[in-house]
């Protein structure tokens, strides 16, 4: 499908799209102004259809330094009467929590909508919390989609909930929901033309400070005001169509939200089980009165929701305040996983220990499958080949080598980023992390806790994301460790975006780049050195040098992601069998896959190697040559 579709589709027309991109369609359909965001898997695939198509649809959107400060420039848009959107990963509502716990005070005129994208299993994180919690902590109403037409029409219902009850509104995706296709049937578009000569409509902003200045004066009662209207949103939930029942089961119910009610539905259609379901699509206000009237006549439920089990505690309030006598089997109660991502399996499996409708017996996998499955080799996940990252790792630790230090002198402090790939061997350079922008901060907690040797790694968009202030905090407190800013031109490990140290934004346009070194500088870092991963010599010197300061020394290793398109490939190097000795350096200390071992002869895979030469320079022998 050509993407500008989702701008010139019309009401009634049907497309098969991703749960991203259905999130756009419903953005579009609900006249949007104003777009920000970090990009963060789950959810990137947001942003990068909006770069391509916010011009055409009149939004303004930016890739923002991090996810607070995205949710600042949505939260201002709205309580200038524009209608904005917001949307991270689930850590990301981490980093936006300090001033989105806010705009549930102040509240909003035009309609304000987060979408937070979880991941059960973190196939892509470092944590699997439930932005659910968020919702109750801010007392922000939240929404469920569980299907592609489900997340365009919430996203656009959200806008008026939201402009209803001037309050921001979530909505959660999972991997599941955000990643799946399906068959989505477009709605009318509101119009959200401007009058002025930009591509986006403006808003104005009318001056209250008791209503938007939450000060000790005013923000008591917007606390209250929040309350009155999360109570008359309860209302709301208890009849919302998204809150709605399936089947005739008299004894056995069943409840759930998002993915985790596909997974049920099919357990209980396929296995024709008497079960009757109830789906939860808005979720916070929990809808007491509607699940109390689906208990009300069951002798035991189901409670079906990945991560953590917040529909079941509500709805153990609902029996306890009515004295019902249900049953409540989930999470709790050992039913389901207390953790990790659910599947028709797993639901399956949870569902037969009460009901016990199957024959327990493990998957027989024919002959032929079982010996394939033995052969398949596991593979852990490594740097590309030419990434100017392992050719940095293989430089820092020659260095650290000839500076004689052990491994156990030199704390590695990681970051989140291609580069944490560092923690595998030969490299072994990640021994701690915790968040985006945390290794600057652990590199001034480690120097001040230890006698060691300390060297932070962060990636260019993470240290514009947050490694500027902790380095700031380097500077002033006299800490002593190596920051290497590992700058590759772009956000790599979420797609390729832009991020502010490219001459390019969000929608394309050209911008301003703005300077790591002069930023390095301006912190106060005396030592700061911007070196070219790919000559090692220079690498060797430049560390061994950093490790020799007594302050917060900064290298910035720049040279561009292999992957960016429109890179022009070098030509692959060659193997010159006559004068290799078998040392095997470039394939266990550099450990580049695009060189292996054969038969005892080192082979290069020509179809990935891209000619950075960094396996040249670690051959003593001449046995590789610039293939130019």
């Amino acid at each position: 499908m050509n993407l500008k579709e989702l701008v010139t589709g019309d009401s009634g027309e049907k497309r098969f799209l991703l749960g991203n991109e259905a999130a756009v369609r419903g953005l579009i359909e609900a006249g949007i102004s104003i777009a920000a965001t970090y990009p963060g898997t789950p959810s990137s695939e947001i942003g990068n259809v909006l770069s391509v198509l916010a011009k055409d649809a009149n939004i303004y959107f930016e890739f923002s330094t991090n996810e607070k400060v995205a949710m600042e420039v949505a939260a201002t848009a709205a309580v200038s009467g524009l209608r904005s959107f917001t949307f991270m990963k689930h850590v990301g509502m981490n980093v936006a929590a300090d001033s989105f716990m806010t705009t549930a005070y102040s509240g909003v005129n035009g309609g304000m909508v987060i979408l937070s994208a979880d991941d059960p299993s973190l196939f892509s994180s470092q944590n699997e919390q439930d932005t659910r919690n968020y919702a109750k902590l801010a007392n922000v109403p939240i929404l469920e989609p569980s299907n592609c037409q489900e997340v365009k029409d919430m996203v656009k219902y959200a806008f008026d909930l939201s402009e209803q009850f001037k309050l921001p509104v979530i909505v959660r995706t999972t991997t599941r929901v955000s990643h799946m296709r399906g068959v989505v049937e477009f709605g009318d578009v509101r119009d959200n033309s401007s009058n002025n000569d930009n591509h986006w409509k403006r808003g104005h902003f009318n001056k209250d400070p008791s209503k938007y200045v939450p000060v000790p004066a005013f923000a008591g009662d917007m606390h209250v005001r929040l309350w009155d209207k999360i109570r008359k949103i309860e209302e709301v939930s208890n009849k919302s169509k998204f809150n709605c029942e399936w089947g005739t089961g008299k004894k056995y119910g069943l409840i759930a939200s998002s993915s985790a009610f596909n997974y049920a539905c099919d357990v209980v259609k396929f296995n024709n089980l008497d079960i009757k379901i109830l789906k939860l699509g808005f979720s916070y206000p929990f809808p007491q009165n509607k699940v109390i009237e689906f208990l009300s006549d069951l002798d035991e439920v189901f409670v079906v929701e990945e991560v953590d089990p917040i529909i079941e505690r509500d709805t153990l309030v609902c029996i306890g305040s009515k004295n019902l006598n249900v049953q409540v089997h989930g999470k709790l109660d050992g039913t389901f996983p207390i953790y990790h991502e659910f599947n028709s399996d797993i639901v399956a499996e949870g569902l037969n220990k009460v009901l016990n409708f199957k024959e327990n017996k493990s998957v027989q996998f024919t002959q032929s499958l079982e010996k394939l499955s033995e052969d398949i080799p596991s593979r852990a996940p490594v740097l590309c080949a030419g990434c100017p990252h392992r050719a940095m790792y293989y430089g820092i630790n020659i260095a650290i080598e000839e500076l004689g230090l052990k491994p156990e002198d030199v704390i590695f402090a990681s970051d989140i980023g291609c580069y944490t790939l560092g923690i595998n061997p030969p490299y072994n350079a990640a021994d701690y992390l915790l968040s985006m922008g945390s290794s600057v901060g652990d590199g001034c907690g480690f120097s001040v806790s230890t006698d060691q040797k300390v060297a932070s790694f962060i990636g260019d968009s993470t240290f514009f994301h947050s490694g500027i202030s902790p380095l700031i905090n380097a500077v002033h407190n006299k800490h002593n460790f190596v920051l290497t800013v590992l700058d590759n031109r772009i956000t790599a490990m979420t797609g390729g975006q832009p991020n502010p140290g490219i001459p390019v934004d969000g929608m394309g346009d050209d911008a301003p780049e703005v300077s790591i070194r002069k930023l390095a500088l301006a912190c106060g870092c005396d030592f700061v050195r911007v070196i070219n991963p790919f000559n090692l010599e220079q690498v060797v010197k430049t560390y061994r040098e950093a490790f020799e300061r007594k302050d917060a020394a900064v290298i910035i290793s720049k040279a561009p992601c292999t992957l960016i398109k429109g890179l022009t490939r070098k030509p692959p190097v060659k193997f010159i069998e006559s004068n290799c000795n078998n040392c095997d350096k470039c394939v266990k200390e550099l450990a580049c896959p695009a060189i292996s071992k054969i038969n005892g002869k080192i082979t290069i895979d020509e179809s990935q190697c891209d000619g950075c030469t960094a396996c040249i320079q670690v051959c003593k022998y001449g046995a590789l040559e610039d293939g130019r």
